[in-house]
């Protein structure tokens, strides 16, 4: 809770004055430390803090994270909002309202009131899309995001009051008293399946309702595009998880259609990102295969499946956030996100392309990142589950790999273009934003007890 303190206290800075961007990247900072200690905490498991609040220690990990990506927020939109004087005290304010919608959200102990706040994080987000988005097509792509996602969560609103009626109580952990109250057929427990993930399943994106990513991110500015992908999606992985611990929904065996539509999806969308010549769409089609591996860990059914779950959104976090970040950085210098003209960056600035190298090796799941102990921990319980699965399984690993090295190879290989803007020294914020988007992501594998201790 003291973070929450310091990030209200961020918030009520006063908005005019050139300290008040910089109070606020003090002051999330200081939210992120205070985070950490309560990752290593003696005891684990359900605490109930309140009637309102509930923590776990997935809960935690993703508060960490969110808190984290935020004031990495602030560092990669300095050059774009702060320095060019783009409403910078307006953008803050959107960006930690965001924050504290998404820390609460995490804490909900009532399902009824984290569907409200899963759905208030639209708000800001599509304000940060309008505002500060690029392209004129911004619109449409702010339409797209609202109507699959409040569309797809009206049957989770429905489901919850009805069994918020049946319990007298949206509290989530009264909710797994539902199988002993209700004799459901099992077409009728495979349709409340469906009928409590089709929110989260949108949200993640899965293949197949993923269509409003894409457009969100390519029209987003970089800090929208970093918290869709860092902090956004996990929030669709977080209800999924949830929906199973509460529902009871792994005792059913019609997850295996999700399963492997999530496995074909994730094959599928690999192919898609070699279609791919705008580098931010790139970048969230592979977004979309990389929680399609996650939902396959948390549709395996087993503890090394949900574990490798919780890590792989933990890595693709830091990983994704840190690739918009860097592609934004490329739009800012070229003008341009086009694969076929934006070249030759390693005759151009090639510290910043050992910083590609990096991220493109991190999001091929390479050592020693956490992707690469996510997908261990995956690839077995998948595999257990059904034979059937290891052949999109191999070849969702091999294609990642594949336009990783695509990407990295597009876009620092070959003839710089002429009509490149005049390439300055790369600045302070940029190496500081993806050096601390790197060492966590590489660091944390000396961990990986903390994907284990919410069990």
């Amino acid at each position: 809770m003291l973070s929450l303190v310091f990030l209200g206290a961020a918030l009520f800075f006063p908005l005019k004055g050139n300290m008040s961007w910089y109070q606020k990247i003090w002051s999330m900072s200081l939210a992120c430390m205070l985070s950490f200690l309560h990752l290593y905490q003696a005891t684990w498991g359900f605490q109930l803090q309140s009637a309102i609040f509930l923590s776990d220690s997935m809960s935690v990990v993703l508060i960490s994270l969110t808190l984290w990506i935020t004031l990495m927020m602030f560092i990669a939109s300095q050059n774009s909002v702060k320095v060019v004087k783009n409403s910078f005290s307006l953008f803050s304010v959107f960006v930690l309202f965001l924050n504290l919608i998404l820390i609460v959200s995490f804490s909900m102990s009532s399902a009824l009131l984290f569907y409200f706040m899963f759905e208030a994080s639209l708000i800001p987000t599509l304000l940060l899309i309008l505002g500060w988005g690029y392209q004129p097509e911004r619109l449409q792509a702010g339409m797209y995001m609202m109507v699959y996602t409040v569309a797809a969560s009206l049957p989770l609103l429905l489901m919850i009051l009805w069994t918020t009626a049946e319990l007298s109580s949206s509290n989530m952990m009264f909710i797994s008293l539902l199988h002993k109250k209700l004799s459901l057929t099992e077409w009728g427990w495979i349709f409340l399946t469906f009928l409590v993930l089709t929110a989260f399943l949108v949200k993640l994106p899965m293949f197949s309702v993923h269509l409003w990513l894409p457009k969100a991110h390519v029209e987003a500015p970089v800090a929208g595009s970093m918290v869709l992908a860092a902090i956004l999606l996990k929030l669709g992985g977080y209800g999924v998880l949830r929906s199973y611990l509460f529902f009871s929904l792994y005792s059913y065996p019609s997850v295996i259609f999700l399963l492997m539509l999530s496995l074909w999806g994730g094959m599928m969308t690999a192919i898609v990102c070699f279609r791919q010549i705008d580098l931010k769409s790139l970048i969230a089609y592979s977004s979309i295969g990389h929680m399609s591996l996650m939902l396959a860990g948390a549709f395996s059914l087993t503890t090394w499946g949900w574990g490798g779950a919780l890590t792989l959104m933990l890595a693709h976090g830091f990983c994704s956030s840190a690739l918009f970040s860097l592609a934004n950085y490329l739009y800012e210098k070229s003008q341009t996100r086009s694969l076929y003209v934006s070249k030759g960056m390693l005759m151009l600035l090639p510290s910043l392309s050992l910083w590609w190298f990096l991220f493109c090796v991190l999001n091929m799941a390479a050592p020693p990142s956490i992707n690469l102990l996510g997908e261990i921990m995956i690839f077995p319980s998948v595999i257990f589950s059904s034979k059937y699965c290891i052949f999109p399984l191999a070849a969702m690993s091999f294609l990642s790999a594949l336009y990783s090295m695509y990407l990295y190879t597009c876009s620092q290989h070959g003839g710089s273009p002429k009509f490149f803007k005049p390439f300055n020294q790369v600045s302070t914020p940029t190496y500081t934003a993806l050096f601390l988007h790197w060492i966590p992501a590489n660091f944390l594998i000396l961990k990986p007890e903390l994907t284990f201790l919410w069990y």
